[in-house]
């Protein structure tokens, strides 16, 4: 089974969001085959707490301007892991510490890989 067309269109419009707010680090993993309450898990990274925090609501604004409504939101008042969950994808925003610390792609290593289609920064500098 794999993460449908929907699902795959938030993610990335998640993962602009999150580029848009300067984020790096932007994966996404199909857990679709894995778990049945979501498709696909997008995560990003910020540098600090008010990055962290800044890069979530970027992406919350654009999901609910898409359509999607957040079924829950946790962690924005530590802004060391936010956890936006839109039921067809969740989003993690992650401090660089946490990012390192919990390493949900390892965890998930077994989870596809979803083309977000955001370049790396500085690439389209590089391409220009």
């Amino acid at each position: 089974m794999s993460a449908d067309e929907r699902s795959i269109a938030l993610a990335r419009a998640a993962a602009r969001a999150a580029d848009k707010a300067l984020a790096t680090e932007l994966v996404g993993l199909d857990v679709s085959g894995q778990l049945p309450l979501t498709d696909v898990f997008v995560l990003a990274t910020g540098r600090n707490e008010r990055q962290v925090s800044a890069i979530a609501r970027e992406i919350e604004d654009q999901l609910i301007l898409d359509g999607a409504k957040p079924l829950r939101r946790e962690g924005r008042a530590d802004g060391r892991w936010v956890l936006l969950d839109f039921s067809d994808i969740v989003v993690h925003v992650f401090h660089e510490e946490e990012r390192t610390y919990y390493s949900l792609e390892r965890l998930w290593r077994d989870a596809p890989v979803v083309d977000l289609q955001v370049p790396e920064h500085g690439q389209e500098a590089a391409e220009a």
